[in-house]
């Protein structure tokens, strides 16, 4: 979709859609007052009529209105006036922008001077429309036939600002970069497995790094792996067919003495579990276990598209877990590139092993810090639900760094403890650590952010597991783009540092 910020008042507006925001009593917002009377008229009427409250989330579409440029106006309800907050608003745009697609509408206007949440200033507010409009519009049509695409006429939208047309601006060019990269990152997680496997992966960096001239990629393959002994990562593909392949991606965008920020993804294409082996029912789901690999393909796209003027490294730890003849087992005991040994204890713990050896892998570049991805536990379904992506972490700056970025782009993070006493749950009799705690499923993503922890010593790092924010099961079920935001913000945050 195109964005367009424009000074301009909504009586002067032409466009299929007029996106105007009501609040809560029957209250027109104050971007309203320079329609004509007899418009203005026409829509107290409606909002006397009750057939939309004013509550954040509350659309209605009003084809026929009298003495105005737009061929229909939309009213968006704001919540109480005055009492707008970043939750409410990121509802009323959504629920506006589905109100609008589900129109022939080609373009929009949407008014923006009545959005007010407290400590967020125009620019903040702009990222939000954009983001929460191209969220909304997404489509994957990539494997339906023709007949069955899903139409959508909305292409245009602009946003009318007569407060801060600049901080707009700049608000709209970071969010279309943002929701560029959730965009992609949705994208590669709903390709199918048969399609999207770690050589899939592998051939989009290096399509990325011919896009962009600060960025470069190179692919460890197996055989490289096995020269630098990452043991843990090669045991996870074992069973597969499909090579496992370490993809690392160089933007290198401010000086060349500057460390880079460090973005490690999980890329487990397909989890069957391994020997392992998962249940049957949504097992389909697990198309989505390389989601946090996926974000981290999204942030490089944001960053490449608003040209950001610092140092960061993608990595990419792609596998697939297949049963087999060849498949690691239950008992196996494999060595780590940093030469600590791994008791597999469950195959379907494979996330973490992958994860180890990318991790100690990216001391290389010396980072200022590492935020790894992934989908890496139900217990953290459990504990958070779909709405916040658990954290854990060795450093507080980095930890405040990226609850700001949470609080600012409300993509919810939740941190969790990595106490000593949980790292005695990791203790083997056969190995130097087993690879999922020895409480059974007590304490599981905890467990396994204590297990990533022993490779990251020698950097500020943290871990997020989204295997509960990055996709969503049942009738909607596909992938999120989160944390993309996050993500995006929290360099943006390092690169003003």
């Amino acid at each position: 979709m195109d964005f367009k910020i424009k000074k301009a008042t909504p009586e002067k507006t032409k466009t299929d859609a007029l996106i105007l925001p009501v609040f809560e009593g029957n209250v027109l917002g104050s971007c309203a007052d320079t329609l004509s009377e007899a418009t203005r008229a026409h829509l107290q009427d409606m909002l006397a009529h009750g057939d939309i409250k004013g509550k954040a989330g509350d659309t209605l579409i009003l084809n026929t209105v009298t003495d105005t440029t737009a061929k229909r106006i939309v009213l968006m309800g704001l919540g109480k006036a005055n009492e707008q907050t970043e939750a409410s608003l990121r509802k009323a745009l959504t629920a506006a922008a589905n109100a609008v697609k589900g129109t022939a509408a080609k373009d929009a206007a949407l008014a923006m001077d009545d959005i007010q949440v407290k400590d967020r200033d125009t620019e903040w507010a702009a990222r939000q429309v954009v983001e929460q409009f191209e969220s909304a519009i997404y489509t994957f049509n990539t494997f339906k036939s023709k007949a069955n695409h899903k139409q959508i006429s909305l292409k245009k939208l602009t946003l009318l600002s007569n407060a801060d047309t600049k901080g707009a601006e700049q608000g709209a060019k970071i969010g279309k970069a943002i929701a560029n990269g959730m965009g992609y990152t949705r994208d590669l997680g709903n390709t199918p497995p048969n399609v999207c496997n770690p050589t899939y992966l592998a051939h989009e960096a290096k399509k990325l790094a011919k896009e962009c001239k600060a960025l470069s990629t190179t692919v460890l393959e197996e055989k490289d792996m096995k020269a630098l002994g990452m043991g843990a990562l090669l045991s996870v593909g074992n069973g597969s067919d499909t090579p496992s392949k370490l993809i690392v991606m160089e933007y290198k965008g401010g000086p060349k003495d500057q460390k880079p920020h460090v973005l490690v993804g999980k890329g487990i294409t397909f989890d069957t579990g391994g020997i392992s082996l998962k249940p049957a029912p949504d097992m389909d789901a697990m198309k989505w276990d390389m989601c946090g690999a996926a974000s981290v393909f999204g942030t490089m796209r944001a960053i490449i598209d608003m040209e950001l003027p610092m140092n960061v490294v993608g990595v990419v730890a792609a596998a697939e877990n297949m049963p087999s003849g060849k498949a690691t087992r239950p008992g196996d005991i494999v060595t780590t590139m940093s030469g600590q040994t791994v008791e597999i204890l469950n195959t379907d713990a494979e996330g973490r092993l992958v994860l180890c050896d990318a991790l100690t892998y990216v001391e290389r570049f010396k980072p200022a810090s590492v935020v790894d991805i992934a989908t890496l536990t139900g217990a953290v379904i459990v504990a958070l639900g779909p709405f916040a992506s658990g954290m854990m972490s060795n450093n507080e700056a980095v930890v405040e760094d990226l609850q700001a970025a949470a609080d600012y782009t409300q993509d919810k993070i939740w941190r969790l403890p990595l106490w000593d006493e949980y790292q005695a749950l990791l203790d083997s009799p056969f190995a130097d650590m087993g690879n999922i705690g020895n409480a059974g499923p007590k304490a599981g993503s905890i467990t396994a952010a204590c297990f990533l922890s022993r490779f990251t010593k020698a950097y500020p790092w943290a871990h997020l597991d989204v295997a509960g924010s990055a996709f969503n099961g049942g009738a909607n079920k596909g992938a999120t783009g989160r944390p993309v935001p996050l993500l995006t913000e929290y360099l943006l945050r390092q690169g003003k540092a």
